[in-house]
């Protein structure tokens, strides 16, 4: 299967484009290399990996922005793809609040501009990546796909559910078969460094303090990145069987607070924090919890690692990048 893979450099991005081309799909990458949240060296380490690791040369790559419709259409034209997984987006509730015209423009925008040349090219496949951040302060738990979710209280997470709706569109007007999947705190190898699991560990490796926002009991349900990959795997076959518009939670529906998760990374990395108690930050939500029963029936996805064993992969996975 012919895969265009946006965001191909980011965390998840270049673990689903080593997973693809392992099964051997081919996969070209689209990214603009952006160094908004953090430096571009990052994305330039993840794709040197993804080519080392490309054995049979399934995987191409292509600089560009979503918002570019020429770059979109070179990309569209020369690869021809089947299925186009879009994971490209400006990232981050805190940073959405301080400039949210930029998220608008990339992550709406941007995939408007995808999404037309998606018609105009015929392909009728997309797998979106969408966030859990579109439940807002939800008070139900655990997070339902039919649950209430126009409440936003960030601009991220509007412009998320935005996608949502414009997909849903263009499955009703042109037949694209599009699945969203809302992900849940993703973790694991080459997490962005802008992330808690990452930041964290990052300073208690070098002795320095933490931020921990609040009293330490809110709640995340974390999901190990190869859960996920599972899940986006199994979404873009799903996608390709027939024309259907679904929306997916992939997390592993067990909730750990954010006092357990710095236990956790103490134990694994064998150091004591040294914590500093914040207030919480404006945009952040109390708990996450995802129900993913409808992925379980549909997709037959099937998220098995526990939290402990995920940062123990992580920090093992940190440690050999030190080597």
């Amino acid at each position: 299967m012919r895969i265009l893979l946006t965001g191909a450099a980011g965390f998840i991005g270049s673990n689903l484009a080593e997973a693809l081309i392992r099964r051997g799909d081919e996969v070209l990458g689209f990214d603009d290399m952006n160094g908004f949240l953090y430096d571009t060296s990052v994305k330039e380490a993840n794709l040197s990996a993804i080519q080392k690791n490309d054995i049979d040369g399934r995987f191409r790559f292509m600089k560009g922005d979503i918002r570019d419709a020429a770059a979109l259409e070179d990309a569209f034209s020369a690869f021809r793809p089947e299925v186009v997984v879009h994971l490209a987006a400006y990232a981050g509730v805190r940073p959405s609040l301080l400039n949210p015209a930029l998220y608008y423009d990339v992550n709406v925008m941007g995939t408007l501009q995808l999404i037309s040349a998606m018609v105009m090219h015929d392909v009728k496949r997309m797998v979106f990546a969408s966030s859990s951040s579109v439940y807002g302060a939800n008070e139900k738990v655990p997070f339902s796909e039919s649950d209430f979710v126009d409440n936003p209280i960030s601009p991220y997470a509007a412009t998320k559910k935005a996608g949502e709706l414009l997909l849903y569109t263009y499955y009703s007007q042109y037949g694209v078969s599009t699945v969203c999947l809302r992900f849940f705190t993703v973790y694991g190898r080459r997490q962005r460094p802008d992330l808690a699991i990452a930041k964290f560990s990052a300073l208690m490796r070098r002795g320095k303090p933490i931020d921990m926002y609040g009293d330490g009991e809110t709640r995340r349900d974390y999901t190990y990145i190869d859960d996920i990959l599972d899940g986006v795997i199994k979404s873009i076959d799903y996608v390709s069987d027939q024309i259907v518009y679904e929306v997916f939670n992939l997390g592993e529906s067990k909730t750990v607070s954010l006092k357990e998760m710095i236990q956790s990374l103490s134990k694994a990395l064998g150091v004591e924090p040294v914590i500093r108690q914040m207030p919480l930050q404006p945009g952040d939500v109390l708990r996450t919890y995802a129900d993913v029963s409808k992925a379980k029936k549909l997709l037959g996805y099937d998220p098995r690692t526990e939290f402990s064993e995920g940062v123990s992969r992580y920090v093992e996975y940190l440690e050999g990048w030190d080597e």
